[in-house]
């Protein structure tokens, strides 16, 4: 990415050949870097010495550029290995996507690139493109000027269209990157590289399929709350479904899976190409809207109507003014101004009525952003309120949005805006939908970092059991569990159901009922019948032995008939709830790319018609798990009550919904599950019908957690530990849910204490910072801490932490304990946890930045093996694992 040595493999003068296309772009910046053609068929290209291959070069090479036919690549690139070559892009097509003889090529390439650990991008692409350091590695003939804002396609069409439009509207990039097949680089890899990219203050994606997904997640939850990231996603509505098992299999589609990863991450998703180009002005301006409510200044009724409208139809709200502004207006303003938002201050209105009527809305508390709309008439010219508005944005705190309507009139005023990063658009619609873009993406991340609260649910349930239950299933080649094994999985996590057992003759279907009382429901017990109702299989309302009897007869009568060849256990006998007031479903399934996905929403059996649901990617805690509900219809109705249908205890659903979660967290194994109908009646919920699937490629000795894109809490770090005293400890891995006790806990430092890990003195932390210590990517990053309980409430006295560089070869480490607390070995013990963590993720190295004055934290790390050495103020401790 920053090359200083480039070697065009492939390099020609032909006319109109992609050789020369990449060699004359890589010469603009010749000022920058030595660049090397390499072509054994000539002398010398574009009066550069040409050299016959990549060995000759007689420097090293950071960045190779292969632009010649596929079947020469794999070769090629083993040459580039072996020469020291620090990355390649491979330009070049004619791989997986031209069949099964591309494909072999490709392995063999991925085969090379493995053996001698080198980064590929492509093939199959456009290249790269870094403006800020005058490096253009493509055949394109756009050459954007620098900028801020970066964009990763997979499409090199896209992104051509992309560069000329950045072009002509003047918009600077940070870095253009085309993936091409993502043989190795891929999202992941570009976030993390953009997230620490000083140049970067935006990403914006065109995705067609994410690849690895896991890698992507992890990179885009760690840089989303610092730097936007906006993604197109291609493929919204698919060719073809398979059919699923489950309720939620056929309801869970793809590209909602995709908007709820996007969501979890932090990621806005746009729908349209002009959205994403929109969007680019807004995330390359550093204002992000703090609310809905949107402000409009126009000098022309109709615009200013359309706009409102649409504000309205995106969910947004037209802000009130306050009565100062008011007063503001009608003392500067013609007596017939609107009185109101919108603030129309008329077609003959000149800059200085303009700038009054911004100045004003921009700093009226009730407003949270600001359109301006321009429309040619009067004696007002385009450029030179233009420059006003320009002005007045300079010092805004507060997103202001433009509309210059028109064409060649407002052409170059639009260009002020661009030079002064001001967001413009042609029509009040196109800049109100951009507006509540990122205003979704700012509530987004509010919502999406909420301090959960702590919720009574056991993390470590007794399940091995369960597992061996699932062995034998899939021994015995069945793939459904029968309702009585179900049972088994609801009553370890605790998620409450009806009282019912399997039956296997009637005799033992009246013992059942006389156990668990009348009325009951007889529920047909088959793998093979899958959905009950639609056999007849399910009888309600039996409330006497003889009727149970009849019933009993009458419903294996219908079994047979609907499907002669079904194995029939049995007969499910259960209890019968009275009075349900709200039927729900609680499912889950396996997506391709993001694994297992829950979802929640209103069931019963009018569920897939209804399609009132939403999706979450576990693990859930009790914010997210509300985040998830209040994204469907029928929350509303659950939390306010519906005519006379009384509101639910939402805090029992979000506990069951967070034990559902760990369920699924806990057993890769489940393949598909619908909980339909989750039924709520006199206010408690109950579980009805539980299905669950089993996947059988799964085995039992797979990586752990196979199916999760984001890693849960490790669970397995929870220790029990005594200090020298004798102080019971609980040694375990940080949460969001403990934001609480760690605010405590840094407020509790002593100065000196506080200085030794902060490098200055802090009492205090917002919000936004707790959510950086307690809410982490456990794949990436791991917190321990120290914990003792003080009668009922719990209190932190210490914490470890370890930071992974984004290729997990290193990490930087930092203790503190509570001052009370030390001299105890519970510093030591923190750090050698983290060493064990390191160890298990195959880190090579990890150190710490220690105050010279800390002879504390020195002399720890030397007890335990670090090395120390003194670099300008500071001693950095470090500690070889490899």
């Amino acid at each position: 990415m920053n090359a200083k040595t480039v070697a065009v493999i492939g390099a020609t003068d032909k006319e109109g050949s992609v050789g020369q296309s990449i060699m004359k772009n890589i010469l603009l910046g010749r000022e920058k870097r030595k660049i090397f053609p390499v072509n054994p068929n000539k002398e010398s290209v574009m009066e550069l010495k040409c050299y016959p291959d990549i060995g000759k070069v007689p420097e090293r090479v950071d960045l190779a550029i292969i632009v010649t036919p596929a079947k020469t690549v794999p070769g090629l690139v083993e040459d580039c290995a072996k020469a020291g070559v620090g990355g390649i892009i491979i330009i070049s097509a004619g791989f997986r996507e031209t069949g099964a003889e591309g494909q072999k090529l490709e392995e063999e390439i991925k085969r090379i690139r493995a053996k001698h650990d080198i980064r590929i991008l492509g093939p199959n692409c456009v290249g790269l493109i870094r403006p800020n350091i005058g490096l253009n590695a493509t055949f394109l003939r756009d050459n954007p000027q620098p900028g801020q804002i970066a964009f990763v396609s997979q499409s090199g069409a896209l992104g051509s269209a992309i560069l000329n439009w950045a072009v002509s509207a003047r918009i600077g990039f940070s870095m253009f990157a085309s993936l091409g097949s993502t043989l190795d680089i891929d999202y992941g890899d570009m976030i993390d590289y953009l997230g620490e990219d000083r140049n970067t203050r935006s990403i914006i994606l065109y995705m067609e399929d994410v690849r690895n997904a896991k890698k992507f997640m992890s990179a885009a939850r760690g840089f989303a709350r610092t730097k936007p990231i906006i993604v197109i996603k291609a493929g919204k509505y698919a060719a073809g479904a398979k059919a699923a098992s489950s309720h939620t299999g056929a309801l869970a589609g793809d590209y909602a899976v995709y908007d709820a990863a996007f969501k979890r991450a932090g990621v806005v998703m746009v729908d349209e190409i002009s959205d994403l180009f929109n969007c680019a002005g807004v995330l390359d301006s550093r204002y992000l809207p703090a609310g809905p409510r949107i402000a409009i200044v126009t000098n022309a009724g109709g615009p200013a109507v359309l706009a409102a409208d649409s504000i309205v139809s995106h969910g947004g709200e037209m802000a009130e003014l306050s009565e100062e502004t008011k007063r503001l207006m009608d003392a500067n303003l013609p007596p017939y101004w609107s009185h109101g938002n919108p603030l129309d201050i008329l077609g003959d209105a000149d800059t200085k009525r303009y700038e009054l009527a911004v100045k004003s809305c921009i700093s009226d508390p009730n407003v949270d952003g600001l359109l301006v709309i321009y429309t040619p008439q009067g004696t007002t010219q385009p450029t030179n309120l233009a420059e006003t508005v320009a002005k007045i944005a300079a010092d805004r705190r507060k997103p202001m949005l433009t509309v210059w309507m028109g064409e060649e009139s407002v052409r170059e005023a639009r260009q002020i805006f661009y030079k002064n990063d001001i967001p413009t658009y042609p029509t009040p619609e196109e800049a109100v939908r951009t507006y509540m873009y990122m205003y979704r993406y700012r509530r987004n991340l509010d919502l999406l970092y909420q301090t959960p609260e702590e919720l009574p649910v056991d993390l470590s349930p007794p399940k091995s059991h369960l597992k061996l239950m699932i062995r034998r299933i899939k021994k015995e080649g069945r793939t459904a569990l029968a309702q009585a094994d179900a049972d088994r999985f609801l009553d370890v996590y605790g998620i409450p159901r009806i009282k019912g057992r399997l039956a296997k003759h009637v005799d033992q279907a009246l013992m059942v009922a006389a156990e668990i009382g009348y009325p009951v429901a007889l529920k047909i017990a088959s793998q093979d019948i899958l959905h009950k109702t639609d056999v007849g299989g399910v009888i309600a309302g039996i409330d006497d032995s003889q009727k149970l009897r009849d019933q009993y007869q009458v419903l294996m009568e219908r079994a047979h008939k609907a499907k002669p060849d079904a194995r029939i256990e049995g007969v499910y006998v259960q209890k019968m709830v009275k009075g349900i007031d709200y039927e729900l479903i609680l499912g889950s399934k396996k997506d391709n790319d993001f694994g297992a996905v829950i979802l929640f929403g209103m069931g019963g059996i009018w569920v897939e018609l209804l399609s009132d649901v939403s999706i979450g990617l576990p693990p859930l805690n009790q914010a997210l798990a509300s985040r998830v509900m209040e994204e469907t219809r029928i929350y509303r109705a659950l939390s306010k009550g519906l005519r006379n249908k009384p509101p639910i205890d939402i805090r029992a659903l979000e506990e069951v919904m967070v034990r559902f979660s760990n369920m699924i967290v806990d057993f890769p194994e489940i393949a598909e599950m619908d909980i339909n109908p989750l039924a709520v009646s006199d206010g408690k919920l109950f579980v009805l019908d539980a299905r669950i699937i089993i996947d059988t490629k799964i085995a039992e000795s797979t990586e752990t957690y196979p199916h999760l894109v984001i890693m849960p809490y490790p669970t397995k770090y929870v220790v029990a530990w005594r200090l020298k005293d004798g102080t019971d400890v609980t040694l375990r891995p940080i949460r969001p849910e403990d934001e609480p006790i760690e605010l405590e806990f840094v407020r509790g430092l002593s100065t000196e204490s506080s200085r030794f890990r902060f490098f200055q003195i802090i009492k205090d932390l917002p919000h936004d910072a707790l959510v950086r210590f307690c809410n982490i990517d456990y794949d990436r990053e791991i917190a321990f801490i120290a914990e003792i309980k003080e009668g009922d409430h719990k209190k932190e006295i210490g914490v470890a932490r370890l930071i992974l560089e984004p290729n997990k070869t290193h990490g930087e480490f930092a203790v503190v304990v509570a001052d009370e607390y030390q001299a105890q070995a519970l510093g030591i013990k923190l750090v050698d946890m983290l060493i064990g963590f390191a160890r298990e993720k195959g880190v090579e190295t990890i150190y710490g930045i220690i105050m010279p004055e800390n002879v504390k934290m020195i002399h720890l790390c030397e007890k335990l093996g670090f090395s120390t050495r003194r670099e300008q103020e500071n001693i950095i401790a470090e500690l070889k694992l490899k």
